[in-house]
């Protein structure tokens, strides 16, 4: 099953499922976290979806959920931090990093990343696989990590590497990583039993076509379970969602990385095998607000 957030041809936007060629609205919900919300009852209503039915070309796909939390793992891809020995990277890509992103950075599929040219002159990308947690819970075991997995959905982690180096001079890093448009979130959630397991998933994200990181699922140096059980002393709402970190291949880390850094008039697209595509445009600040961006600040 893949749950989405969809918008009407009348600019109404509501939970569904999609069937063939249709988005098809959950009744009764206002979300799909409602759904999760809901526990069981509210998964049963999204598999027996018997509202208002759309042809899916008459309709855009919205980011699929809004969580309570969005909880990032980094350095899961031990590739990852090979990579980052090419330029000499101020700080070590350890496992078990985990941070919060702001979810008003939150986007779409197809919705535009916004680059703020007064902010970065270093715009990158990070292709990762991101869990949506069925239920809340805490303190969990791996052996019950599995039953709080409610769906697999990709992230875009958009990242200013300039900011990032400066923050990362105290060991911290967060701004870099929650500029607004920063958190491509999508183009659905697909339920457990539709992907199988999740440690054998091609991976790969391209720009203008050209694929910049390509990898599998299988090279994460922890698993699922772990991670779940790892991040849950922070309690998990339902709906929470939890990325698993990036592989290698980002721009940042190549030795001539001013020339992979993404720039207004690109399109980013994520593949996760069985998972799906995820496309967003990059554009100025210019195009999105209308006017030139302030002078660029040197953070």
């Amino acid at each position: 099953m893949k749950l989405i957030m969809f918008t009407d041809a009348a600019g109404t936007t509501r939970p569904g499922v999609i069937r063939g060629d249709e988005a098809v609205e959950i009744a009764g919900v206002s979300s799909i976290r409602e759904v999760f919300e809901g526990g069981e009852a509210g998964m049963e209503a999204a598999r027996l979806a018997n509202g208002r039915a759309f042809a899916l070309a008459d309709v855009r796909l919205r980011a699929p959920i809004i969580p309570k939390k969005l909880i990032h793992t980094s350095g899961n891809f031990r590739e990852h931090e090979d990579e980052s020995k090419n330029v000499n990277w101020s700080h070590e890509i350890a496992p078990w990093i985990v941070f919060y992103q702001n979810v008003d950075a939150i986007i779409g599929p197809n919705e535009p990343i916004v680059h703020p040219t007064h902010l970065t002159k270093e715009l990158d990308h990070e292709l990762e696989l991101a869990v949506v947690m069925a239920k809340g819970g805490s303190n969990l075991s791996e052996e019950e990590a599995a039953d709080y997995i409610g769906g697999f959905l990709i992230f875009n982690d958009i990242t200013a590497r300039d900011i990032q180096r400066r923050e990362m001079r105290s060991g911290v890093f967060s701004f870099c990583k929650s500029i607004e448009t920063f958190c491509p979130l999508g183009p659905w959630i697909v339920t457990p039993d539709e992907v199988g397991d999740p440690h054998t998933l091609e991976m790969c994200l391209r720009v203008n076509g050209e694929i910049r990181q390509k990898s599998n699922s299988s090279r994460m140096a922890v698993t699922l379970q772990e991670l779940i059980a790892h991040h849950s002393p922070m309690r998990y709402s339902p709906g929470d969602v939890l990325t698993t970190g990036t592989v290698s291949g980002v721009a940042g880390f190549r030795e001539d990385a001013e020339k992979w850094y993404l720039k207004p008039g690109d399109v980013v697209e994520c593949e996760i095998e069985r998972v799906g595509i995820m496309s967003n445009p990059v554009i100025s600040w210019e195009e999105a607000h209308g006017e030139p961006a302030p002078p660029f600040r040197s953070w």
